[in-house]
């Protein structure tokens, strides 16, 4: 199993690097119809949920992610997709990990470097309760102490976390159809990307990178969708109502079905050039501009003369 889900965060990771570091038509019609319809603050929650349903990470950030974010992020794309350096031992390791995964009878190749790990976490079956329990306690403490959440958002996580765990309970990780369903996922989506090399994977723009990154968005909820965890039908779930606006504030109640269970939440919702987002992501964002934005510190530490 852990091999699979290293096959699915190669996907996943491939997907933010992409759509986190640029066919301008596609970027101009994409963000028409978000700023239409973040004319009200449940509007604009709906479109980030409809955004994330259509796999479309381009209007996903329009949608989340005040203006001026999203055209630094346009901006600084090439600049951020190149800055690393990379080694040509970077390159060999991108084509061996592309090539097991997209070669001919890649399902097969990888069933059976899985089938080992299947039968090991089959034997271990009996443990398996007390390590979702020792990850679910872990979690919750994990959350309880983040101060970035107020108690309605620990309600919600901690409710969502035994969820999760009730969930991965009745799992059949060691089903082997499962996991050969789970491999087509990724062996499909691999294909799908269509990368042949790391230097091809820096030279995209970003309108590329963007649609690279939902075709990844997609395929990882296919392999979770083997497991029953199924994504879409989830956002598909989600209602959003304004419960009050004050101004440029606005407080938003979400429902949704996950893990076959109800969960209601309230978030903060402001409006910022005229597009209502959440608060929390604008506090986070206006902090980092200001940090980016203040003199270096000068040092206070007496200079020392080389020896």
């Amino acid at each position: 199993m852990s091999t699979l889900l290293k096959r699915t965060a190669v996907l996943l990771a491939l997907a933010l690097a992409v759509a986190a570091c640029g066919n301008k038509e596609e970027a101009t019609t994409t963000g028409a119809p978000v700023a239409a319809s973040s004319a009200t603050p449940d509007a604009a929650v709906l479109a980030s949920v409809r955004a994330l349903r259509g796999n479309d990470i381009n209007a996903l950030l329009n949608a989340a992610m005040p203006a001026a974010e999203v055209a630094k992020i346009k901006a600084d794309w090439a600049k951020k997709m190149t800055e690393d350096p990379i080694t040509d031992e970077d390159r060999k390791k991108f084509v061996e990990q592309m090539t097991k995964v997209t070669e001919p009878g890649a399902e097969d190749k990888l069933f059976a470097e899985l089938e080992p790990q299947l039968k090991k976490l089959e034997a271990q079956q009996a443990q398996l309760p007390a390590m979702i329990a020792m990850g679910q306690s872990f979690l919750q403490t994990g959350v309880q102490q983040n101060q970035d959440f107020n108690e309605d958002q620990k309600k919600q996580l901690s409710a969502m976390i035994d969820a999760a765990a009730k969930w991965a309970q009745a799992a059949k990780f060691t089903d082997a159809a499962l996991a050969k369903a789970a491999i087509a996922a990724v062996t499909k989506t691999a294909r799908e990307l269509n990368l042949k090399s790391l230097d091809e994977v820096r030279a995209l723009n970003y309108e590329q990178g963007m649609a690279k990154a939902g075709i990844a968005v997609a395929g990882v909820k296919q392999v979770f969708a083997v497991y029953g965890i199924k994504i879409d039908d989830w956002l598909d779930s989600v209602k959003a109502e304004t419960t009050s606006t004050t101004g440029d504030s606005a407080k938003v109640k979400v429902t949704y079905t996950a893990f076959d269970q109800p969960f209601t939440g309230e978030g903060e919702m402001v409006k910022v050039d005229g597009k209502w987002l959440g608060k929390q992501a604008v506090d986070k964002w206006q902090k980092e501009q200001a940090a980016a934005s203040a003199p270096p510190k000068l040092s206070t530490e007496p200079a020392t003369a080389d020896k």
